[in-house]
């Protein structure tokens, strides 16, 4: 008798003890989190780890429901973000740092791609191998007005006088179509992961000018930005969301032509693999370089571009670099 009340006072001590223990567990298990990604153009390779941190349930794994899509105008990405339409969003850092301007209060928490993916472009069948060579020459831009300074700081680099040396024509985004008939002799604006891969495979190979090679300050294409708002109020969703996309890109890195397979299959929509097979390739190394692994940022780069949009007259004197971005989410 006594031993039947030991063993039942012992099972009941058991059964206490692991529903304090369930209950310490679920504590630490963090909320489900519906969160929303505005993407900056249809998918393509640069969004290789977001499509396999969706694949292999890395978000899942953050307890994070994702939704990525395409808005009909991606150019109001870090519009939607500042409004709290959208928890993140990819843009570029030009464009964060103009928006800030604005009064826009977007924030870069991923460095998605560490240097400029923007470049001049020109057929090799024009002879044109430097800015220098653009002089007198047309060339097409989509529009944006940061590329006219870029393009001026390109030239006066290599000793021109500048935009006043060149026609320059708004072709819109038919980059590619005016180099091929002739309508320009020169594009800025021309990703040299993407159009420089559509020309060459149409038989117009092309030489490509890098901006930072030729006096850009070095910046991030793609970065991945949410609101000052979201950031205060919703740290661990971030945390937890960056975090998914370090292991997603990791993937990418260690094999992008696998990451590719997961696009193709996960997107539901026709993808360019002529175009985003090589691409992918190419970005291996804009992803993780050899002073930075993906998703850092160096203050010091940030500082150098404030200065250069500062002093081409797109920025005024009181956005402040240091308010842009912010290194604490990526480990």
């Amino acid at each position: 008798m006594i031993r039947s009340r030991f063993v039942t006072k012992l099972s009941a001590f058991a059964i206490a003890a692991l529903m304090l223990l369930a209950l310490a567990c679920g504590e630490d298990e963090p909320d489900q989190v519906s969160v929303k990604l505005a993407l900056d153009w249809y998918p393509n390779a640069n969004h290789l780890g977001l499509y396999i941190a969706q694949d292999k349930g890395y978000f899942q794994e953050e307890n994070l429901d994702v939704t990525l899509y395409t808005p009909v105008d991606p150019s109001t990405v870090l519009q939607t973000v500042g409004a709290g339409e959208d928890d993140f969003g990819i843009s570029y850092q030009p464009d964060v740092l103009l928006a800030r301007g604005q009064g826009v209060p977007v924030v870069s928490v991923v460095g998605m791609v560490q240097h400029p993916l923007n470049s001049v472009m020109a057929l090799q069948s024009s002879g044109i191998t430097r800015p220098a060579d653009l002089v007198g020459k047309k060339v097409g831009y989509p529009g944006i007005p940061t590329n006219e300074p870029l393009l001026e700081t390109m030239l006066k680099f290599d000793g021109s006088q500048g935009l006043g040396d060149v026609e320059l024509v708004n072709v819109g985004f038919n980059l590619a179509e005016s180099l091929i008939s002739g309508t320009v002799d020169a594009v800025v604006g021309a990703y040299w992961t993407h159009e420089s891969i559509l020309l060459e495979n149409q038989g117009h190979p092309v030489t490509i000018l890098k901006m930072e090679e030729w006096g850009v300050p070095d910046y991030y294409e793609l970065v991945i930005v949410t609101s000052e708002k979201y950031k205060d109020e919703n740290s661990d969703v971030v945390e937890r969301f960056t975090r998914a996309i370090q292991k997603g890109y990791a993937d990418a890195i260690a094999d992008p032509q696998a990451g590719v397979d997961v696009l193709v299959a996960g997107t539901g929509e026709e993808i360019d693999e002529g175009i985003d097979r090589p691409g992918a390739d190419l970005l291996v190394s804009q992803w993780k370089t050899s002073q930075a692994n993906f998703g850092e940022q160096d203050p010091a780069r940030w500082e150098a571009f404030v200065k250069w949009m500062q002093d081409a007259g797109l920025l005024s004197t009181d956005v402040q670099a240091t308010d842009a971005f912010t290194n604490e989410y990526i480990k």
